[in-house]
Order: structure tokens, then sequence, then C-alpha cells
């Protein structure tokens, strides 16, 4: 049996993928994979703010076409990319064990941040430019699209004094310990991340022959933490032009959630994991 995989061409994308495909071998050793890139709205548009471009769906649009066609049967996903809402027959069937959900500000080695007026970060996200005010009220921002190397590649030419990424695909491109960078990671209680990062999505056809590979491969913990998540934006109605964030983690039967609509003012809470959409509702009544 064969399962072809949609993902975005990038480093990441492709590694995320292998991750994927591992999992699925460990599993299912019989299974054949093919990987299929697809080259999306978001890959081909740089130059412009993804707010301008039609926001979180120019990432998975043109995959999820794909899997609505027949083209491919399962799609890799970065989860905090995904719209709130699949397109109808899709879902979500799996996700992979969270990785690091941390927001990292990156620079060359031997540079430290100063607060002051010159110093230049590199990010598009309003969000993250909310959470780096908070904790450094005087640098300043330029917007910067592109992949992980793209990213890094301007920082190695002076374009920026530090760019904020995920520490996840840092690490999962081997990168986090690269001795030309100084790395710091922010804690959520300082820099609530983006509602769902760090977490590696399996979409699929509904109930479709993949639906039992995927299943036995999903991280239960991390899907209740996806959907708890995911259910934070849909309340808020957010889009990728909102400062909204959102973590949680699973204790001993209890869910841990903090969430922000402006990536000022957050809110926190515990219940059980059973009542993960009340808390969630709960908190954000609180906003």
């Amino acid at each position: 049996m064969k399962i072809k995989i949609g993902t975005r061409k990038s480093k990441l994308a492709m590694a995320q993928t292998n991750m994927v495909i591992q999992a699925l071998k460990n599993n299912f050793p019989e299974i054949q994979t093919e990987i299929v890139p697809i080259v999306t709205t978001g890959d081909k548009i740089l130059d412009k703010p993804l707010a301008k471009i039609g926001g979180k769906g120019v990432f998975v649009s043109e995959i999820e076409r794909a899997l609505i066609s027949g083209k491919i049967d399962i799609a890799v996903h970065s989860a905090k990319d995904l719209p709130v809402y699949p397109e109808k027959n899709l879902e979500i069937s799996g996700v992979l064990k969270r990785g690091d959900y941390r927001d990292v500000l990156v620079m060359l080695s031997g540079r430290e941040i100063t607060n002051t007026s010159d110093f230049i970060v590199g990010t598009g996200s309003v969000r993250r430019i909310q959470n780096m005010h908070s904790l450094y009220s005087e640098v300043q921002f330029r917007d910067i699209r592109g992949n992980i190397d793209t990213r890094l590649k301007k920082l190695q030419n002076g374009d920026y004094d530090a760019v904020i990424l995920a520490a996840a695909g840092l690490k999962r491109l081997g990168l986090f310990e690269n001795p030309e960078y100084n790395i710091k990671a922010f804690d959520y209680n300082e820099f609530l991340p983006s509602a769902c990062q760090g977490i590696i999505a399996i979409e699929s056809r509904k109930n479709d022959f993949v639906t039992p590979f995927i299943n036995a491969i999903n991280d239960k913990e991390t899907f209740l933490s996806f959907e708890t998540e995911q259910s934070v934006l849909r309340l808020l109605n957010a889009d990728c032009t909102m400062p909204t964030a959102a973590y949680s983690y699973i204790e001993n039967g209890k869910i841990s959630l903090t969430v922000s609509k402006d990536s000022v003012r957050k809110v926190s809470g515990i219940s059980d994991v059973e009542n993960r959409f009340e808390l969630a509702k709960e908190l954000i009544s609180k906003l």
C-alpha cells in the first residue's frame, strides 16, 4: 500500500513530513510513501504581508485542493498555519507529539538585544510585535517573509539585528544549537505563542482508507491541546491580522490554558480535560 503525502517544499516542511513518515513506518513497516511537493500561494508571494494575500489559508488552500481531488492521500501542516475550519469533507485526523512551543529571538553569535530604537527586529507578526514591545519597548520592527533559511540569511547579511522564529522549526532543522547564533527563548508566561505552535498536523479526507493509520500515530494529549487552542481561535473569530495567542498543556488529567486576544492581557485557567472547551469559553469571556 502506498500513501501519497502532500507538503510544502521548504526544508522545514520536508523535515516535518519525514517525521510523519517515520511514525507511520514505525507502526506499519509495510506501508510505502510518496512525497508530493506542492507550492502554495504563501510560498510564491514573499513581498507582501500574509494579511494582504489571504491570511493563514495561503499555506494550505492548494494542498487541501490536492486532497479533495485525490492527488494526495494526506497532508502535513504546521498546525499554527491552519485556518480554524478545514474544507468540507476534510479533517485533521491526527497530530504528532508537540515540539517546543516557544518563540525565540535569534541574533548572531556575540550579539545581545538592546532596548534601543536602533535595534531592528525582523517579524511580520502583530502578535510577536506586541509581545516584544511588552518586554523591550524601544526596539523597532521590520517586516520579513520567507522560510527559515531565507530569514537567517537576511540576519547574516545585516538586514536585521535579530529575527523572531519558532523554536520547534529551528530544532527540527538542527539549527537550535548552531554556534553561529545566539538564541533567546521565551517562556509562554512572558511571550504567549501562536495557538498550536510546535504541533505537526496531519489532514485527510473524512473516513478515508488512511484514517486508521493516522489514528494509530496520533498523540492524544497533543490532539486535545490542538482542539482546545483551535477552539480559542474560533471563539475569537481570529485571523492572522489579530495578535491572538494561546497555549495549553495537560498534566494529571487537567488542562492548563492561557489565552490572549491582543498579546497584552493574558488570562489563565485549569479544568478537567473533558471540560476544555468550556474552559476556553470562560477564559475568553474574561478578556
